[in-house]
């Protein structure tokens, strides 16, 4: 194989197929091991001699390292090249999970937890930019739909992997199966995935230390709401998370070469894209994290019965995105968007609305119209921002994409959170859970047809255009 540089008509299809490959495995790894530590938190409490409040940070330390690195990572993939960054982050998330696997102490675990996140935020960064450099421009919509099928995917399969690698295997197994795989991964990488040039600016560390804070901090103030902390701490917090945010801004438009391109957001197209990504991302962690509560709270599913419940969701995503995405390359990508996200908030407000004592059948078709609406927009959406930049861009838009994504779904379980910590559970029954938790369905839903509002911005311009070609 070689590793000449390509043009605006990606790979040959059989190069395609392994640099494909190689993606797919990375992406695969970083989002899983974002949820297959969940299901095993008992069992590591109980293993490494911690309370389960404190094993918590096994799943915090990745999660915050991911979103603090987005940006950075993005960045750097501009100005380096992209498979250097990609090849990087392959070698460090597999050396993370080998050291969480022969980890004896919670500390240890927590900093190799570090060390994957490090690795996991260089792979999620960078991937959208590489799908679009392998894949040609007549086929873009076709990338982002195999890209949103193995975030799905692997979303989804996250827990129940997790729990079927512990009735099988010792805990550290969670986190060994990535060795193999990564190894793999890391070997092809330098072979079969293009060479892009960087641009060969200076990278800006001083903007990575302001980025990071910025989206971080924000979300423990409002996880601090949830928590009961004093409102003054909480308040405090998401102000110093704003003065990280000012900072950043002004150092991006201080520097010849900015680690975050702001003139990106003066492309209507991008702009409208992300604020939809944003706030339909935010529908789906309201989602994500009230439905658990509702299912084994309120209607008294077991949690085994209430994740059979939640599978068509995903599921539904799987089929969908890659048919959307390849039909993104036919039809303009904001009509596809906008219908899927009205679905989406039709499929949500069913949910919310379900009756006091649901059959499963009642709440199975309502999370596959959700889950078909939600695959219905994302491929098309993530084409719309990724196509409407520069190529020499691809990077950092695939960090903000990355990034919408993750602080999306943590804005929406943070305020889940708080629904939960603040509502008068009267003494713990399922009715008293019923009343956050449908609230936070219902604010899912209006999140959802916000998003589809916004979307539906990008319409007239769609038109115009059409008609500019005949169309």
């Amino acid at each position: 194989m070689t590793s000449a540089r390509t043009g605006e008509d990606g790979l040959p299809p059989e190069r395609r197929r392994l640099a494909l490959a190689v993606i797919v495995i990375g992406t695969v790894m970083a989002v899983l091991d974002s949820s297959i530590a969940n299901v095993a938190l008992p069992t590591l409490a109980r293993e490494l001699h911690v309370d389960a409040a404190t094993s918590v940070w096994i799943v915090n330390a990745y999660q915050v390292t991911v979103t603090m690195l987005l940006i950075p990572f993005a960045s750097l993939g501009d100005v380096v090249g992209y498979r250097k960054v990609y090849g990087a982050g392959l070698a460090v998330f597999t050396l993370g999970s080998l050291g969480c696997a022969f980890a004896t102490t919670l500390g240890i675990l927590v900093v190799m937890r570090i060390v994957q996140a490090i690795g996991a935020a260089a792979l999620m960064s960078i991937a959208p930019a590489l799908m679009r450099t392998i894949f040609p421009r007549a086929m873009l919509g076709t990338a982002v739909g195999i890209s949103a099928l193995t975030v799905a995917s692997s979303s989804a399969a996250g827990p129940a992997l997790g729990g079927l690698i512990l009735a099988i295997a010792p805990w550290p197994w969670i986190f060994a199966v990535n060795v193999p795989l990564g190894t793999f991964a890391t070997i092809f990488s330098s072979r079969v995935l293009p060479e892009t040039p960087g641009t060969g600016n200076r990278f800006d560390l001083p903007s990575a230390f302001l980025s990071g804070p910025a989206l971080t901090l924000f979300i423990f103030g409002l996880d601090g709401f949830a928590r009961h902390v004093p409102p003054t701490l909480a308040l405090a917090t998401i102000a110093a998370s704003v003065a990280f945010a000012v900072a950043f801004v002004r150092r991006q438009r201080a520097v010849e070469h900015p680690m975050l391109p702001l003139e990106l957001f003066a492309i209507r197209r991008f702009s409208l894209a992300s604020l939809t990504s944003l706030c339909s991302f935010t529908a789906q962690g309201l989602a994500f994290v009230a439905l658990p509560f509702l299912l084994q709270g309120a209607y008294g599913f077991s949690p085994f019965a209430s994740s059979l419940l939640f599978v068509p969701w995903p599921i539904a995503i799987a089929l969908v995105a890659p048919w959307a995405g390849r039909l993104s390359d036919r039809i303009p990508a904001p009509l596809i968007s906008t219908s899927g996200l009205a679905l989406l908030a039709l499929g949500l407000g069913t949910l919310a609305a379900l009756p006091a004592h649901p059959h499963a059948a009642d709440i199975v078709w309502r999370a596959l119209l959700a889950g078909c609406g939600f695959g219905l927009f994302q491929a098309p959406n993530n084409r719309e921002l990724l196509g409407s930049v520069p190529r020499n861009r691809s990077g950092s838009a695939g960090g903000i994409l990355a990034t919408l994504r993750l602080t999306g779904q943590s804005i929406g379980a943070a305020v889940v959170g708080i629904l939960l910590g603040n509502a008068a559970l009267g003494s713990g029954t399922g009715l008293g859970l019923a009343v956050p938790a449908h609230l936070a369905l219902v604010l899912s839903s209006g999140a959802a047809g916000l998003a589809t509002l916004v979307s539906a911005l990008r319409l007239p311009d769609m038109a115009t255009s059409l008609a500019k070609k005949g169309v």
